[in-house]
């Protein structure tokens, strides 16, 4: 993790706890206390840019609904008045709603952008199919200091323990769609059209649908688009399926590939560089899905496989 988490945990020890051990010691066991949440520095990703707003040090404090009925309110307003007597700690007003204390239900509810019972770690299948991936990797990053009572913990592991088997499953299929779709077909009928803006479009979506599936595959959530290929470099551990990706983005959309050539569904224009790269991105995905045993094939059509994966 990054500075940012070793100032929080040592905030946390050196000040919090302090606090919370002199004012609340019959409750300082029921308090989960930790990094997470809104914000890149949850993610370990903040650097001088991203610095310019919405940073400083602070911690999270987690408690039940019961718990922030009976004390929660003199519990913020002790950390509060901690946080102002504390040099260098700049919290900014934005970054005070996503600090301080706040019940383990108003935080994943918030977070998920949908009522959750976290409290009770109980999760339907209806909500795991509302749930986007990025609001999911939100939920589960940064640290956790202390949590005696569990609660918070308890549905974090939930979550980081991935979709349900069906659920994934929907989830690779439709972006596997999205992939072929985009990349392996409209493409190059935009291309073959002369229609570069339609093309570019093209690119876009289906360079969404390849990271998403490398994290699906990976079991792993993606964090907000910004931040989607800095996570992945991170996750590919031999670093060509990233490389691939950003090769690809940087490519443009060549005219002259397609001077005289006619659209042909079963034909692969591979003068076209970005043609040659969707290929290469589709192959290593189809890889990985036999890897995980979930299909049996190697063609590197993507749509193929739609129907498989959903059995």
């Amino acid at each position: 993790m990054t500075d940012v988490f070793d100032k929080s945990r040592r905030f946390y020890e050196n000040k919090v706890a302090p606090m919370l051990h002199e004012k609340f010691p019959e409750y300082e066991s029921r308090i989960a206390v930790g990094l997470a949440g809104e914000g890149s520095d949850c993610f370990g990703f903040d650097d001088f840019i991203s610095r310019d707003h919405d940073f400083g040090t602070g911690t999270c404090l987690w408690v039940t609904e019961e718990d922030f009925h009976k004390f929660g309110r003199l519990l913020s307003i002790a950390y509060n008045e901690l946080v102002d007597s504390t040099p260098g700690a700049d919290l900014t007003d934005r970054l005070r709603q996503r600090r301080g204390v706040m019940t383990i239900d108003g935080f994943y509810s918030y977070v998920l952008g949908t009522r959750v019972d976290a409290e009770e770690n109980r999760i339907t299948d209806e909500t795991w199919r509302s749930l986007d991936h990025s609001c999911l990797a939100t939920a589960v990053n940064g640290e956790i200091f202390r949590d005696d009572l569990g609660r918070f913990s308890a549905f974090r592991k939930t979550l980081l323990d991935y979709y349900p088997d069906e659920i994934w499953r929907e989830r690779m299929a439709g972006e596997l769609h999205r992939y072929a779709s985009s990349l392996q077909v409209n493409y190059s009928r935009c291309m073959a059209r002369k229609d570069t803006v339609a093309a570019q479009i093209c690119k876009s979506t289906g360079l969404q649908a390849a990271m998403e599936l490398f994290f699906l595959l990976k079991k792993t959530y993606p964090p907000y688009y910004k931040w989607t290929y800095r996570a992945l470099e991170e996750l590919d551990v031999n670093g060509r399926f990233a490389r691939l990706v950003k090769e690809l983005a940087e490519t443009g959309c060549t005219l002259s590939a397609w001077q005289h050539i006619r659209y042909m569904p079963d034909n692969l224009n591979m003068s076209d560089k970005v043609v040659v790269i969707s290929e290469q991105i589709a192959e290593m995905l189809v890889v990985m899905l036999r890897e995980k045993n979930l299909i049996r094939e190697q063609n590197t059509y993507l749509e193929k496989y739609v129907d498989e994966i959903l059995i």
